[in-house]
């Protein structure tokens, strides 16, 4: 977008809400760094002095950014947090020799998609003692995140698959490209939110 005499790339932070009846809202977007802590706290405060009930969030679904999964806990403190396991499963594969990423990653879903979360815990206990001595740091990289990953079992069954995945926002991520990318340049940034709201 234009930003005074010269055309930059803006990266824009959104946050998508789910209500009980299933239905999905954009609660709000903001030009900001993803990788910010600052950003993250300003912006979901912004949504709360606009009227988010911040005592109702029950979940905070999310990618991994550290600096997004800390401000969440610090500004929805009763609400649990759910890590995108594809992303999760990257991560750990991203450690993992080419040759075994097949048999890792079949593992890792076994994991995932567990019947129960005893179920779960107990199949990363067969990998990690199968694994740790080989590849230590895939190892760790799931440990570390494992009880984030595993959140979704608290909640009902119907709700799992949509719990560990964060669809929602990257296909309106993909939606906002798509229709962004044709374009030049954006006027300013208030012609970027006009046209994100419309999309």
């Amino acid at each position: 977008m234009r930003v005074v005499d010269s055309v930059e790339s803006v990266p824009v932070l959104v946050v998508v809400g789910v209500r009980e009846d299933g239905g999905k809202v954009v609660l709000g977007f903001q030009a900001g760094d993803r990788e910010s802590a600052a950003c993250w706290r300003e912006f979901f405060r912004d949504l709360k002095r606009r009227g988010l009930r911040w005592e109702l969030i029950k979940l905070g679904v999310m990618d991994g950014i550290p600096a997004l999964e800390q401000v969440f806990k610090e500004e929805f403190p009763q609400a649990e947090v759910q890590r995108f396991v594809v992303h999760l499963s990257r991560n750990v594969l991203a450690r993992v020799p080419r040759k075994l990423k097949g048999e890792i990653a079949s593992e890792l879903r076994g994991i995932f998609y567990a019947p129960s979360e005893e179920e779960a815990r107990e199949r990363f206990a067969d990998f990690k003692n199968r694994w740790e001595r080989h590849l230590p740091s895939a190892v760790r990289c799931l440990e570390k995140a494992l009880d984030s990953a595993l959140t979704f079992f608290k909640f009902p069954a119907e709700d799992w698959l949509s719990i560990r995945t964060t669809n929602i926002i990257e296909r309106l991520n993909k939606e906002f490209k798509r229709r962004t990318k044709v374009m030049e340049i954006v006027a300013s940034e208030k012609a970027l939110y006009n046209l994100l709201a419309f999309i």
